[in-house]
């Protein structure tokens, strides 16, 4: 049994299928999309998870339905949450995705690990 939303999934896979590098990965309970090997967007039980530019992120005040993404207490500086209740229509989920394709060119790749 999935962990993660596989509705909004499937509506984030359809949205990056033009782009030429983009990999599934599944990863601490969820779903991550990486675009030119780096963590771009994902589905993290019921919300949208996003990799921004941690400068830009104050400009989002005026968005409803988004949280800045925690783990195990601590913030996770570049990372947000946006509940699905705000994702029902196409054009909502279009600008999250927008911004965080928009960033990914100017994050950074995790390192890889040497086995």
């Amino acid at each position: 049994m999935r962990k993660y939303n596989e509705a909004l999934a499937n509506r984030i896979a359809e949205k990056l299928m033009h782009l030429p590098d983009v990999e599934e990965k599944e990863m601490f309970t969820a779903l991550i999309f990486m675009v030119d090997g780096k963590m771009c967007i994902g589905v993290f039980k019921n919300d949208l998870m996003l990799r921004l530019n941690p400068d830009d992120i104050e400009c989002l005040n005026n968005k409803d339905g988004w949280e800045q993404m925690t783990m195990g207490g601590k913030q996770m500086k570049g990372y947000i949450l946006v509940s699905e209740d705000v994702l029902n229509r196409n054009d909502e989920l279009d600008f999250w995705i927008k911004l965080a394709l928009d960033f990914n060119p100017f994050a950074k790749s995790s390192k890889k690990r040497h086995k």
